[in-house]
């Protein structure tokens, strides 16, 4: 059994995990233990870099402990210690990596620097045993991108927002309307109860050629509706959070379409192509839904990891550093890797000016 501790410390969340990999072949998460930071950074309305990278430094240790208890391990069975080590807040990228760089030199275990997107791009190995290639829509609250994932460290990003991530645009509605932090859950509970044909919002780039996705104009169209009816009553907010939703779907799909198209062309030799949605949007039931849809259409399998691993956690890190250390894709001197608040998950694309709140390259 191959044994790795995943940690991870981008944004908000401390997390810490036991992923193995059995003689069989067969991928298991042993722990994973998720310290939310939400209660700190609600009064603000989002995350506070500053008070996340303070919550790391205090709680990682325990929960460190926490994941090696549940897993029935010491840090002595570890076969690799791995660590985000990008995209994210750099305060936090470093109470992580400089924690996993430690454990590492004292036992003299490999240290596995990870890409906190391959992570996500990754579990569906993890929990689904998918194959190469696969294609993979990541939807976060700092990115908004399709890739061609084609192996292993082998990624092309055919798709990215011009402007704000589909997370962001989430959160900022949620703000816009008065609903708790976190926005995207709170939005979507919100949309549950109203009409979504109520407002007649845009599908920003729908029908265009071009495969990238855009959301700024829909955020500004529910700005300027919330403006019009002020005050809003209960069923106002819930009107305008379900037309919302029904907009990004729609436009979600669309988008999502041309590079299902391209895959198959890409890949005509696949019966079955599959497309992977990763990040904290994709726990949304109505775009999963949609996409569900979408996928039965065009004769792809839709692959969605449970709900637990949408968010950010440290399974998913875990499991990165595992297949990049069987693979022997560790970096010269991983002990000197330095942090990555920008890190593309594919290094030779074009940035795109303005794609999400993490950065134009990501």
């Amino acid at each position: 059994m191959t044994r790795v501790l995943g940690i991870e410390t981008s944004c908000d969340e401390t997390a810490a995990a036991v992923v193995a990999r059995d003689k069989d072949d067969t991928p298991r998460i042993l722990s994973n233990i998720v310290l939310s930071q939400i209660d700190a950074h609600a009064a603000f309305g989002g995350v506070v870099p500053e008070i996340a990278a303070r919550a790391h430094v205090e709680a990682l240790d325990g929960v460190i402990e926490a994941a090696l208890t549940e897993a029935g391990a010491t840090l002595d069975e570890m076969d690799g210690i791995a660590a985000t080590a990008g995209p994210g807040l750099i305060g936090g990228l470093i109470v992580g990596l400089t924690t996993g760089k430690a454990i590492a030199a004292a036992l003299g275990k490999p240290l596995v620097p990870v890409n906190h997107l391959e992570g996500h791009a990754l579990t569906a190995r993890l929990t689904d045993g998918l194959d190469f290639p696969y294609l993979l829509l990541l939807v976060s609250g700092g990115h908004t991108q399709i890739v061609h994932v084609a192996g292993l460290g082998q990624y092309e990003r055919w798709a990215s927002t011009i402007d704000d991530a589909l997370g962001e645009a989430f959160d900022k509605t949620a703000k816009l309307l008065s609903l708790p932090y976190p926005g995207g859950p709170s939005v979507e509970r919100a949309a549950k109860n109203g009409h979504s044909a109520r407002f007649a919002f845009p599908r920003p780039m729908k029908g265009e050629a071009r495969p990238d996705f855009s959301f700024s104009g829909l955020k500004t169209a529910v700005r300027r509706a919330a403006s019009e009816l002020a005050p809003l009553s209960q069923a106002d907010v819930a009107d305008l959070c379900a037309s919302f939703q029904a907009a990004v779907t729609e436009s979600l799909a669309d988008r999502v379409m041309h590079s299902l198209n391209r895959f198959r062309e890409t890949h005509p030799e696949l019966q079955e192509p599959a497309l992977v949605v990763a990040g904290g949007v994709a726990a949304n039931q109505a775009i999963r839904g949609a996409l569900d849809e979408l996928c039965r259409q065009a004769g792809f399998r839709l692959v969605a990891p449970p709900l637990k691993l949408c968010g950010d956690n440290a399974a998913m890190i875990a499991w990165a550093g595992l297949e990049r250390l069987e693979a022997g894709m560790l970096p010269e001197n991983a002990l000197a890797f330095a942090p990555r608040p920008r890190w593309p998950l594919d290094e030779n694309t074009t940035p795109v000016v303005g794609a999400g709140k993490r950065g134009a390259k990501a």
